[in-house]
């Protein structure tokens, strides 16, 4: 059996997933983290019992661990809604996904199997949008379909609904900024419920219960490009969210297709700037699919995942000294710094130096930032 195949047949004991999302819930416990987290101590469980004596090593006295209760109540009420928490390494973890800098190490997910679809194509755009935006989204959508392409968006109101429509009986996910159960914009109540009957489906990596804000939209944008194989956009403003899931495609190595539009409209003067800096003009799906060609029967890299072995061996994160903590936080500073050249810098060996940043982090005063790029978070008193 390959690598790849016994990654598909893993899956967490239901003590082990009840860890991770504990872990995951815990405070300032980000995918980065929960996965240096494991690297470091071998599994959800064994971490759990280090975060307070971590933080308190970071300079936080009190640290707010997620409950057992309170996991306990979030896996009942997955249950009650229909949906359940799959964790990166599982079957229907998205294939894509796992393979981004710092994926969610669970997901929420609600509706049938189309995650496990390795061919999905995002497309985004205006909630604005024009009735021809609107048409073309359809037909993006549904010509995609027809090639075996599932379509991935935020569920918005516009290009989002107009693809997620037209893409209801090929496959379809809608993707959330807050949890599985807290619909956003509520209007389209039918529409998912149209693509879960269907078979498509509705992931989150945010808690049951949580209402979207600003801040969180971005976050669910980084899993709209990181499901997919490529991200088509149409009609964007110049400082939309649409672009900020385009940003995350190209940091996630994704191909961007941008539909061109009027100048005249300032709904198209963002897809319209993404093909001036190199972003594939897009005409029709014929184009996408062109585009494509290379990666749809491509092999996916082999995944070497955070998923814990049942019994995996557990140890103790070591304790780094004052001397190696002090000349850390004292080559930090509010400037983003590549890991590598701060662990070249202060000349000790990696493992130390992680540790001694999960304690900063566990904290609150550290922050991570997309290339493996670190900050610390500056004392404003």
């Amino acid at each position: 059996m390959s690598g790849a195949e016994i990654y598909k047949t893993r899956s967490l004991t239901e003590a082990q997933r009840l860890a991770w999302l504990r872990l995951i819930r815990s405070e300032n416990i980000g995918p980065a983290t929960f996965r240096d987290l494991l690297n470091h101590t071998g599994s959800a469980e064994r971490a759990l019992e280090f975060l307070p004596e971590l933080s308190r090593r970071g300079g936080k006295k009190r640290y707010r661990l997620c409950s057992q209760d309170d996991a306990l109540a979030e896996l009942e009420a997955h249950d009650r809604f229909g949906a359940r928490l799959v964790a990166i390494g599982e079957a229907d973890y998205p294939a894509h996904l796992k393979h981004i800098d710092g994926p969610p190490p669970l997901l929420s997910v609600k509706g049938g199997q189309v995650t496990t679809n390795s061919r999905m194509v995002a497309i985004v755009g205006a909630r604005n949008a024009s009735l021809s935006g609107r048409k073309l989204a359809s037909a993006f959508a549904r010509d995609l379909g027809k090639q075996g392409f599932a379509i991935a968006s935020g569920l918005a109101r516009g290009i989002d609904a107009a693809a997620h429509d037209a893409s209801i009986s090929t496959g379809t996910v809608a993707v959330f900024a807050g949890g599985l159960n807290i619909l956003y914009p509520p209007e389209h109540d039918r529409l998912l419920g149209a693509i879960l009957e269907a078979g498509g489906a509705a992931i989150s990596e945010m808690p049951f219960g949580w209402k979207p804000r600003g801040r969180d939209f971005p976050r669910r944008n980084r899993l709209i490009s990181g499901v997919s194989l490529g991200v088509v956009v149409i009609e964007a403003a110049k400082a939309s969210g649409s672009l900020h899931t385009a940003r995350y495609a190209l940091e996630q190595n994704r191909d961007i297709y941008a539909v061109p539009g009027s100048p005249l409209d300032p709904r198209s003067e963002g897809a319209n700037g993404l093909i001036r800096q190199g972003a594939i003009l897009a005409r029709s799906a014929e184009d996408v699919l062109e585009g494509l060609a290379a990666q749809m029967n491509a092999d996916l890299p082999l995944f070497n995942g955070v998923l814990e072995p049942p019994g995996a061996q557990s140890v103790s994160p070591a304790e780094p000294d004052d001397v190696l903590r002090t000349r850390i936080i004292e080559a930090l500073g509010p400037a983003p710094v590549e890991l590598d050249e701060l662990i070249r810098f202060v000349g000790s060996d990696a493992r130390s130096v992680n540790v001694v940043l999960l304690e900063l982090e566990l904290a609150g005063r550290l922050d991570r930032h997309a290339g493996q790029k670190i900050s610390l978070v500056m004392d404003r008193n």
